[in-house]
């Protein structure tokens, strides 16, 4: 049988650590948190490898968690602090959302599909972790009603500036992603400054696409 508890500290130190993540918090969190309960159980092997996890049903959409190194740096880039609330946006089964309960005062995870709402939710319930609900809904909409957030985390690539959720960003807050797809994918960092959204690249990266942040074709006569 796997030793889960092992396997979390090579995680952390063989992937982690590594990629220049410092935050103590961040790295306590991530040490502390059983990430193969967020998976299937026969899913639960794949918890600390460095890849992007599907954690889906059979049969469902894909649906992933983010690689640990490229989590570690957006939430660390996200400087989240302890009184922040935040939008954990395409939470998928919550593991993400348990990591940022962690460090947050409240965090919101997002979920489309109702199937990984209800793991999700069971996880951080089992979890003892009070100060974090998921929601289901459309991703691309974020979620308003518990807004503004001081910071937003995509748990995955757009291929759009996500300036749509601008209006949810308190001023001097950040959103952080991976832009774009392939080669070129860039983890950003962005700030909302006077009602404007400002981004700069933080590291290479590449992330499984979220559903409804796919480039719309232009259209040609």
């Amino acid at each position: 049988m796997l030793d889960f508890a092992a396997a979390r500290r090579m995680m952390v130190d063989g992937q982690v650590r590594t990629a220049d993540v410092t935050d103590r918090r961040l790295l306590g969190a991530m040490l502390e948190l059983p990430r193969e309960r967020f998976f299937p159980e026969d899913k639960a092997s794949l918890a600390y490898l460095d890849l992007d996890a599907n954690v889906s049903e059979p049969g469902r959409a894909a649906r992933h968690l983010l690689k640990p190194m490229v989590l570690a740096k957006l939430i660390q880039a996200a400087e989240v602090g302890e009184g922040d609330r935040v939008l954990d946006l395409g939470c998928a089964s919550g593991y993400s959302t348990a990591v940022l309960a962690r460090l947050a005062a409240h965090v919101v995870g997002l979920e489309q599909d109702e199937a990984l709402v209800r793991q999700a939710s069971l996880a951080l319930s089992g979890l003892g972790i009070g100060n974090a609900k998921v929601v289901a809904g459309p991703l691309d909409r974020g979620w308003p009603a518990a807004g503004p957030y001081d910071a937003i985390v995509l748990q995955g690539a757009t291929e759009n500036v996500p300036s749509a959720l601008l209006s949810q960003l308190k001023d001097g807050g950040r959103l952080v992603c991976v832009l774009g797809r392939g080669a070129g994918a860039k983890a950003m960092l962005y700030r909302r400054i006077e009602g404007e959204l400002s981004g700069r690249p933080i590291f290479d990266a590449a992330a499984p696409l979220l559903p409804g942040f796919a480039r719309v074709p232009a259209f040609v006569f």
